[in-house]
C-alpha cells in the first residue's frame, strides 16, 4: 500500500514561469520597440523597468521551489537543458551566418570608416572566461567531495570572473563608441554588436543563474541538479566565445 503511494502520480505547478515570460516581454520586445520603432526612450524605460524585477522575481521564485524539492530530482531538468541549448545554438548560428554573408560579399571589408579593432581586449577576455569554467568545475568537485565552504569560494571567484568580462566588454564598447563606431555606422558595426552583445547577454544570464545558486547555498540549500545545469549553460557561452572571437575578432 506504502509502495502505491509513493508512486501516485501528481501535478507539478507553477506561476514563476508565467511572471518570468511576462517580465522577458516587457522588457524584451515592448523595451527595445519603444526605442528603436518609436524612439521613445521614457516609454522603452518604464517597460524595462517593469519588466526587470518581474523577471528576477519569475527566476528568484522557480529557483527557489526546485531547490526547496531538492530532494525529488528525478526529473527531466538535466535532459531538456541540451535541447534548450540546441536552440542557443541555432540562434547565434544564424548570427554567424548572417555575419559571413555580409563579409563574403561585401567589395570591401571591413568597410571604410571601421577602426581597428585590436586583441589585447578580447584575449584578455578569452582568459577570464575559460578560467571561469575552470574554477567552477573545481567547486563542483569540492560540492562532490561534501565541502559546501568549498564550493561558495570557487563560486564567489567563478562570479568575480564573469563580471570582469562583462566590464572588460563595456570597456571595449566605451572605445569603439568614442571612434564613431556605432551600432549603425555600417555593415560590420552592425554584425559586431549584435553577435558580441548577444554573447555578452548570455554571460549576464549565466551570473544570474550563479546568484540563484549562491544565495540558497548560503544558507545551506543547495541543489545538486541546479549546480550541474548552471556549470553545463556556462560552459555553452564558454564554447561560443572561441567562434566569436575567431569570427569576428580574428578572422
Amino acid at each position: 500500500m506504502a509502495s502505491e503511494e509513493a508512486h501516485v502520480h501528481h501535478w507539478e505547478w507553477s506561476y514563476y514561469p508565467l511572471i518570468l515570460v511576462a517580465g522577458i516581454f516587457f522588457a524584451v520586445p515592448l523595451g527595445f520597440a519603444a526605442f528603436f520603432v518609436y524612439g521613445s526612450g521614457l516609454m522603452s524605460a518604464l517597460f524595462i523597468g517593469l519588466g526587470v524585477p518581474l523577471i528576477i522575481w519569475g527566476c528568484a521564485g522557480w529557483a527557489g521551489e526546485g531547490i526547496a524539492n531538492a530532494e525529488n530530482e528525478t526529473g527531466w531538468a538535466l535532459t531538456g537543458l541540451p535541447i534548450f541549448i540546441v536552440s542557443e545554438v541555432l540562434i547565434f548560428l544564424s548570427l554567424f551566418v548572417s555575419y559571413w554573408m555580409l563579409r563574403l560579399t561585401a567589395p570591401e571589408w571591413p568597410p571604410p570608416g571601421s577602426p581597428e579593432i585590436g586583441l589585447g581586449i578580447p584575449i584578455f577576455m578569452t582568459i577570464l572566461l575559460v578560467s571561469s569554467s575552470f574554477t567552477y568545475h573545481i567547486g563542483e568537485e569540492r560540492l562532490e567531495e561534501g565541502d559546501k565552504a568549498g564550493f561558495i569560494k570557487w563560486l564567489y571567484i567563478t562570479i568575480g570572473l564573469g563580471a570582469l568580462f562583462l566590464l572588460m566588454t563595456g570597456v571595449e564598447y566605451t572605445h569603439l563608441l568614442g571612434e564613431g563606431f556605432g551600432f549603425s555606422a555600417n555593415a560590420k558595426s552592425t554584425a559586431f554588436y549584435s553577435i558580441t552583445g548577444f554573447h555578452a547577454s548570455h554571460v549576464l544570464v549565466g551570473l544570474g543563474i550563479f546568484l540563484f545558486v549562491l544565495f540558497p547555498a548560503l544558507s545551506g540549500k543547495i541543489s545538486h541538479v541546479f549546480v550541474t545545469g548552471a556549470g553545463i549553460y556556462w560552459h555553452f557561452v564558454d564554447i561560443v566565445w572561441f567562434f566569436v572571437i575567431s569570427q569576428i575578432y580574428i578572422w
